[in-house]
């Protein structure tokens, strides 16, 4: 609609969701240039039969109020802009016009406004009164809900409040309708009480509470006020009007030119990275800490904001002592000192922090308008200097200054070092007069527009500052030569032919100052007054200089310090967060920062302190710059400042630059600030505060780890890195404690392991599941310290679920190589087609190369029925719901499976809540519960000494061996030691016993043990083939007692079903295995975990019930035991 109408066919009556506009039907296209108001030439005044219902006017920039005025205070809100009016026009009022906009009461349904993205309210009266009014229409006779711009439809069209934060100053949030509400079905009929899908005035259309706050009182600054000012008076300091001089005596010209062209590299380097970050996005209040803790995350940014408004706090003293030091000078030359120096100093400073502890407080406003005084006074005394400069008196060329002249600029312009200065000394003096550049980016909160303030302003006062320094640095040189006695009778009668010096060549003889003089650029402090034309003006130009930049940092070291409490990133300091009053003053802020000024004041001994604190400032510098180097190089999209003007690797050159500062100006002082960041930087990650930014270092780690899974997909898998990579079959990860502690002992650091999770049940209900689940449980994992990874998909059976982790899961080479389920304890009692599936996704393992792993507790694994899920309860405490407590709950047989997939069709049912104190819940738990807790947290603990066993019957690579080995590397398992046992013959068991002993050697495996088996083949006792047989009688068909084709039909529906035929065949490996149990009874009974060859199974001539039972007879009543079969490839090598 931007100023032009689309032209439709007249012949055309306008389909559902268009809307037929007037103007254009009558041939001549709206402009929106035209009164919204007005009646514009071609639009009829009363709808005649052929046109739409609706008419669309362009509504005025301005919101309007109900008598039409526009209001003042809305004239700048994005709302208002481009918003469309629809009229509904009753086809049956005759010629009567439409109401003009504006005019509250019109008749209902007359006079219909209409938003980008809002619902249909009534007049724009009723728009700012904050009523919700939904008007939708019924279908067939006036057939419009209208919610967005000529669409008829829930959709909202982009705005502004859909991006908010829900804390936002600035407005209230929309809430955007859900995919869900556009795209599901409806639960009930659409539009019922007025809301769509029985939302709640909730989405994007709430556009009649207008998001402008009450503003009256908060002061907001523009960029002049709010950082030119604060950044000139700063960075102006004590040393243009005392020091400069000096440097310029010490350097020359040329050499001060330098000095000041290179201090002014770093900070236009640091002010083009701050102007990036300031316009990456909504700055609040913070200044440097809010910018890099947003850039670089908690870590970097809670080390330097604690020690940036450390500094800001320490430099109050600086600033206030500089200024009593003045007036104390000004005292003793009058001779009215109270007590000593020392103490007047004291004296002075504490007074003067006092006061300006009170224009602080007084509000932003005050302390405004105080700079601006100060700014005036500053650029007074600078002027007084200018034109002192154009007025050489006699009186004072015997102090040295001569006016502008050619000789005393020659001879100036070299460098003078004296009293063991060097050129980096004289820079590390000087380099303190040009920090200062964040003064306006520290009070970001309460500037108007911080995106557009802190570059111009910021970029603009270091121009000016520098041109000033500069300027000042070649005029003081060109007119006051290095040394000069003060003597009027110095002046020379007779010419000398012989001169060297600019003042013997202009008349003045002051060759004995070769032992001590106190005037002349190297001699006197005070030249600057001396050359003035009136030199109180300078003295009150170093008391503004001095009580500017005090008042700045008085103000910028507690907003800093506030809104690093605000993100209690140091729950210690969780009171100064609170602010009081419109503005949010943090007024408890101001009282530490004064008691901390007070307390410096009081010690008086600055010369040690300023060093320090202009390397806390330079570190927070140097990393200004680094998170704009940070943040380019991590490439994320989120990073994109509308600040053009940078460069990644020039920010990088600027945060080294700040680094060697550093070093040039205090050694010492550098290195203890280093300290002091590291202390602090591992005392926040060690912490973990809370808190997601979207920080770089997030992007540069995916960054890292998509860049590194594309290498190392480049790479051919080699033997010696194989790590067995575990998809574990645990359903809702909490719900199987121990099958996950003992994977993780074998994958930690090692190996991938993936928690896979199979919803079933209705998809719809498993969708929503899913995403709540992800976010749970992956929370979950990380709380308990495992290294692992949830993956839930939905499908409609444990087989298909099965299937789509293991082709799907894993990224690259990270791909799963290991299934490993739980052994499905119950499957006696369960429905045979889940046995068949459990069954099947052993099949489809092997079919797609993976090695298998089963693993069995006798208590059990799922103790989701009655464990409490304590862990959870930190997910539900930031949910505003109630938390339930339930203690047993009585699952059906399904759920009470081992079997690692969440069978009932809601996860939230398996994990209920618990108690904290599992043990003393309010009904007891019966010994089997107990014993199955019990078991659940064994892998947790500390294993003794004792032994894993290993029973290598089959190679299969060598899987069987590597995982118990890996075990043993862990810290809680190193006490335990492998046994190794094998199968051979009772003739040949020494040869077998070294042969092995061999091949572990060379595999550089420790083991305690081999022992070699020669009576796996004898006949197993007859009660427990008995006892096989009475197992699997209820599974067997029993073909030859049926006819043929009973039996063939009850095999074809029954598939699972133990034929006699495959009963005879496979009778010796079925003997196996229940001889084998009788050994391991035997000889690992005491054992801390048992890791077996897993018997294999010929896919579609061993049925389900024959190959479970072999896995019962083979694993019943042991210790911990797993079974295992690699994929046949060789995982192990002595090759190097």
């Amino acid at each position: 609609m931007e100023g032009k109408q689309q032209q439709q066919p007249p012949q055309r009556e306008p389909g559902p969701g268009e809307l037929k506009v007037p103007g254009a039907a009558g041939g001549e296209p709206c402009s929106e240039g035209k009164d919204a108001g007005a009646d514009a030439p071609g639009r009829p005044l009363g709808p005649t039969p052929s046109q739409s219902r609706f008419q669309v006017d362009l509504v005025a920039e301005a919101p309007r109020k109900a008598n039409g005025e526009v209001d003042a205070a809305g004239k700048g809100s994005e709302e208002a802009k481009g918003r469309f009016r629809v009229n509904f026009v009753d086809p049956s009022a005759g010629d009567e016009s439409p109401s003009e906009p504006g005019a509250g009461g019109s008749s209902e349904g007359a006079n219909v406004s209409f938003q980008n993205g809002g619902d249909t309210v009534l007049s724009e009266g009723s728009l700012h009164s904050g009523g919700h009014h939904h008007y939708y229409y019924d279908t067939h006779t006036n057939t419009y809900y209208l919610r967005t711009f000529g669409h008829n439809t829930m959709d909202a069209v982009p705005r502004i409040d859909h991006y908010r934060h829900t804390a936002a100053d600035l407005g209230e949030k929309l809430i955007r309708p859900s995919l869900a509400e556009l795209h599901d079905e409806l639960d009930k009929e659409p539009f019922e009480d007025g809301y769509a899908n029985g939302e709640e005035g909730t989405p994007a259309g709430d556009a009649a509470a207008t998001y402008t706050p009450d503003s009256k009182g908060i002061v907001k600054f523009g960029w002049i006020k709010g950082v030119l000012v604060r950044c000139m008076l700063n960075i102006w300091g004590v040393m243009l009007f005392i020091r400069l001089s000096w440097i310029v005596g010490q350097a020359g010209i040329g050499l001060s030119v330098v000095v000041i062209a290179m201090a002014t590299v770093v900070t236009t380097i640091t002010g083009l990275s701050t102007s990036a970050i300031a316009t990456n996005g909504f700055v609040r209040g913070g200044g440097a800490y809010y910018l890099i803790s947003r850039s670089l995350g908690p870590e970097f940014g809670g080390a330097i904001g604690l020690i940036f408004a450390f500094a800001n706090a320490v430099a109050v003293a600086m600033y206030v002592v500089g200024f009593a030091e003045t007036v104390v000078e000004l005292l003793k030359e009058n001779g009215t000192l109270m007590i000593d120096e020392m103490n007047d100093i004291r004296i002075i400073g504490a007074i003067t922090v006092v006061i300006l502890l009170g224009i602080s407080v007084a509000g932003m406003e005050w302390e405004a308008k105080a700079q601006i005084v100060l700014l005036v006074i500053l650029i007074l005394a600078i002027g007084d200097f200018v034109i002192g400069t154009f007025i050489p008196l006699d009186s004072k060329k015997a102090k040295g200054f001569f006016g502008y002249k050619a000789e005393i600029f020659m001879e100036n312009f070299g460098p003078d070092f004296r009293n063991e200065e060097t050129f980096f000394s004289v820079f590390a003096i000087f380099f303190p007069a040009a920090t200062g550049i964040l003064a306006g980016a520290n009070i970001s909160g309460d500037l108007a527009d911080p995106q557009s303030a802190i570059p111009k302003g910021t970029l603009l006062a270091i121009l000016i500052t520098t041109l000033v320094y500069m300027g000042i640095a070649v005029s003081v040189g060109s007119c006051v030569v290095r040394d000069a006695t003060g003597n009027i009778n110095n002046t020379m009668i007779t010419e000398l032919t012989n001169c060297t010096t600019a003042a013997c060549k202009l008349n003045y003889d002051f060759s004995s100052c070769q032992k001590e003089c106190h005037y002349g650029l190297m001699n006197n402090f005070q030249v600057m007054s001396m050359v003035s034309g009136f030199a109180p003006l300078i003295s009150a130009g170093i008391f503004s200089a001095t009580l500017s930049s005090a008042l700045a940092s008085l103000v910028s070291a507690p907003k800093i310090f506030q809104a690093l409490c605000k993100d209690n990133i140091y729950p210690g300091f969780q009171m100064f967060a609170k602010g009081y009053g419109k503005n949010n003053e943090p007024l408890r802020g101001y009282l530490l920062t004064f008691l901390i000024a007070l307390g410096f004041i009081l010690i008086a001994e600055l010369n040690v302190i300023a060093p320090i604190i202009s390397n806390f400032f330079l570190a927070s510098y140097a990393l200004i710059n680094f998170s704009v180097f940070h943040a380019s190089l991590a490439k994320s999209p989120g990073w994109r400042p509308a600040f053009k003007y940078y460069n990644m690797w020039i920010s990088l050159v600027g945060a080294i630059l700040c680094c060697i500062v550093m070093f040039v100006i205090n050694w010492w002082a550098a290195l203890l600030t280093y300290v002091i960041v590291l202390g602090l930087y591992i005392y926040v990650t060690y912490k973990k505060p809370d808190v997601n930014w979207g920080s770089s270092t997030q992007a540069l780690t995916y960054l890292n780890a998509l860049q590194h899974s594309i290498r190392l997909s480049g790479v051919e898998d080699h033997v010696k890195n194989f790590r067995p990579q575990c998809l574990i079959m645990t359903g809702a990860p909490n719900a199987r404690p121990a099958l996950l502690h003992l994977v993780h002992a074998f994958t930690k650091n090692v190996g991938l392991m993936i928690c896979g999770h199979v919803h079933m049940g209705p998809r719809r209900q498993a969708m929503k599941e899913l995403s709540t689940d992800l976010a749970k449980y992956q929370r979950w994992l990380i709380k308990n310290k495992m290294k692992a990874f949830y993956a839930p998909v939905h499908a409609e059976d444990l087989r298909d679920g099965g299937q789509y982790l293991m082709q799907a899961a894993g990224l690259g080479r990270m791909r799963p190589n290991t299934l490993v389920v739980g052994f499905k304890k119950n499957w006696r009692q369960s429905d045979m087609r889940d046995v068949e599936t459990y069954i099947n996704l052993f099949h489809d393992a092997f079919d797609i190369q993976y090695g298998v792993v089963v693993i069995r507790l006798k208590e059990g694994l799922d103790i989701s029925h009655l464990q409490g899920q304590e862990e959870l309860l930190s997910s539900q405490e930031k949910s505003p719901c109630s938390k339930d407590v339930i203690v047993k709950v009585d699952y059906s047989k399904k759920s009470e499976t081992d079997t690692s997939v969440a069978f009932v069709p809601s996860s939230s049912e398996r994990t209920p809540a618990l108690h904290k104190d599992s043990k003393s819940p309010s009904s007891p738990l019966n010994l089997a519960d107990q014993r199955l807790l019990d078991a659940s947290s064994q892998f947790q603990k500390k294993q003794g000494k004792s032994n894993i066993d290993v029973w290598w019957l089959f190679d299969d690579g060598g899987l069987t061996l590597l995982i118990p080995y890996l075990i043993t590397t862990k810290k809680k398992w190193k006490e335990c030691k492998i046994r190794v046992f094998i199968g051979g013959k009772i003739n040949r068991i020494d040869h077998d016993r070294r042969a092995m002993a061999t091949l572990l050697s060379k595999f550089r495996i420790d083991f305690s043990d081999i022992m070699v088996l020669g009576d796996i083949n004898t006949k197993p006792k007859k009660e427990n083939i008995a006892a096989f047989e009475e197992m699997i009688e209820p599974f067997r068909l029993h073909e030859d007692d049926k006819e043929q084709e009973v039996a063939d039909k009850m095999k074809e529906d029954e598939p699972w079903r133990i034929t006699d035929n495959e009963l005879e065949l496979y009778k010796t490996k079925t003997y196996r295995q229940i001889r084998l149990n009788e050994l391991l009874k035997e000889h690992s009974s005491t054992a801390t975990v048992i890791v077996m060859s897993l018997p294999v199974a010929r896919k579609g001539a061993v049925s389900s019930a024959l190959y479970m039972a072999w896995l019962e007879a083979l694993s019943k009543d042991l210790p911990p035991i797993l079974l295992v079969r690699g994929n046949h490839q060789s995982v192990l090598t002595f090759y190097s």
